[in-house]
């Protein structure tokens, strides 16, 4: 994932980066120049995994403004145009943020409306749209993720499975059996219970891969009996320099053989 990337340089100097650590594409984020990723693209070889949608929290589908909606919606389709023009088959969208000014069921409502506004684009892009799992008060059970993809009624709405988010309130491998085919892509994270319950939620995410509490082999298993095959995409504290991302591509090799 591009955002998690801080090795210094221009934007082909960190593709070059991650292309020499042995990665084989990278998540770049959503209004960033398009000239100058599709140069580092092509000067790398790399292939885009995904794009991350830059605005879904700044400008939240589910806000109560409809301006503001209005402006979230537009960074949607500037993530699918982005998408299309790099070559990756999916945008990642946090749907909607629960919070003490935006109910539960307003968010699930005003989220979908905006949504289903951009699932023509999609389809004539080629692109899908992929909901991220994140701590966003909204989407809590594997359950219920399902039912919200579903009742969009397109093959352009999926999921982007994240799959150290979870740990904190469930188990990755449950929600890999559930959502099956509707997950388009995969975050590789780790989280470690412990560490949160010693430091606070957030802490949690402050370990290397295989240091934390995902069942990486349960998980792997899981993922085999759904049939998925796409990218898994590292979204994990490390990024920092040449040595660090290499770091980061042996551990992923492990959690995949695994």
């Amino acid at each position: 994932m591009y955002a998690t990337i801080r090795v210094p340089g221009s934007v082909k100097a960190r593709f070059e980066a991650v292309k020499a650590a042995g990665f084989d594409g990278i998540e770049p984020m959503s209004h960033m120049s398009q000239s100058e990723v599709l140069d580092a693209f092509a000067a790398t070889g790399l292939k885009a995994a995904s794009v991350c949608c830059d605005t879904h929290w700044k400008k939240p589908l589910s806000d109560g403004d409809p301006e503001v909606r209005k402006a979230g919606l537009e960074g949607l389709l500037q993530a699918l145009r982005d998408a299309k023009a790099y070559g990756a088959s999916s945008v990642l969208l946090v749907p909607a943020v629960v919070n003490k000014q935006v109910s539960y069921a307003d968010a699930y409502t005003r989220s979908q409306a905006e949504i289903r506004k951009a699932i023509p684009v999609a389809k004539e892009l080629g692109v899908k749209i992929a909901l991220e799992n994140v701590w966003n008060q909204f989407l809590l059970s594997p359950l219920e993720a399902a039912r919200y993809v579903d009742e969009f009624e397109s093959p352009f709405v999926g999921w982007h499975l994240d799959l150290g988010n979870i740990v904190n309130y469930g188990f990755p491998e449950q929600w890999v059996r559930i959502l099956g085919k509707r997950i388009t892509k995969l975050h590789i994270k780790e989280y470690s219970r412990a560490k949160r319950d010693k430091l606070g939620p957030y802490a949690g995410f402050d370990v290397p891969f295989l240091g934390g509490d995902n069942d990486w082999p349960a998980v792997m298993a899981a993922l085999d009996e759904v049939g998925y095959t796409g990218w898994g995409i590292a979204e994990q504290p490390g990024a920092n320099s040449p040595e660090g991302l290499k770091t980061l591509a042996t551990a992923m090799d492990k959690i995949f053989s695994s």
